[in-house]
């Protein structure tokens, strides 16, 4: 199977300025991305999709193929990432003449993943009838039960309220939180579709230790105190 990963790093970031390559545990943000799809055996190329040359310079230190700019219309805070995916593998159609078999997406906002986690979203595709897998984990709350919308009045009310009276999480039915952790697509869904969720989508649960997603300065500041604590674990052994 011909696997290429992909990973989508525009240079604007507002929630946390040149986040793609702020440096954590001694590397710039997306190099933890690229290592963590280079270590995955199965796939045969790791593609970084950028607008900046300076996040485009260090992909390539890191090993990373950067064969294309992608367009400034495409790099906005507006932008749907879906859009850069679909200019990705339009640019393999016309260069390689074909498309590969699977696409992956490898976020640079979920440096503490565990590769595994992306064999796994690789398994779950190649066994199943599927359009796209994704990654989720447990989440803390339900929009059945603790999640409220407020309403053109001022008051608040259940996000999704539920016929029958639910007074515990437990009861809920079962939610996840989608992850940045990793992303399967078959390439020929991707041009054809504008979401994910108009395709059939299955999921792999991950750890939540292993997904945080990192937006803002302080999802930045855990992610340092999480690797000192795994850093910290190897010293003792």
């Amino acid at each position: 199977m011909n696997i290429i990963a992909f990973i989508f790093a525009r240079g604007g970031s507002k929630g946390l300025p040149d986040k793609n390559i702020k440096i954590l545990n001694g590397k710039p943000l997306i190099a933890w991305s690229i290592e963590h799809a280079k270590k995955v055996n199965r796939i045969g190329k790791v593609i970084v999709s950028t607008d900046s040359d300076e996040i485009a310079r260090i992909a390539k230190e890191y090993g990373a193929e950067v064969p294309f700019t992608r367009p400034l219309e495409l790099a906005t805070d507006e932008s749907p990432e879906w859009l850069s995916w679909q200019h990705g593998l339009k640019y393999l159609k016309i260069t390689d003449g074909c498309l590969p078999d699977l696409m992956l997406s490898i976020p640079t906002t979920a440096p503490l993943r565990d590769v595994e986690d992306i064999n796994n979203v690789i398994d779950e595709y190649q066994k199943n009838d599927t359009d796209m897998v994704i990654t989720v984990t447990e989440p803390y709350r339900s929009p059945f039960f603790n999640i409220v919308k407020e309403g053109l009045n001022g008051y608040v009310d259940l996000f999704m309220p539920s016929k029958k009276v639910i007074s515990r999480r437990q009861d809920c039915p079962k939610t996840f939180d989608i992850t940045t952790v990793a992303y399967a697509a078959r390439p020929s869904f991707v041009l054809k579709k504008k979401n994910m969720f108009e395709g059939r989508v299955r999921q792999v649960i991950v750890k939540k230790e292993t997904s945080l997603d990192i937006d803002t300065l302080i999802d930045f500041e855990f992610a340092e105190f999480m690797f000192k604590k795994r850093n910290s674990k190897i010293a003792k052994k």
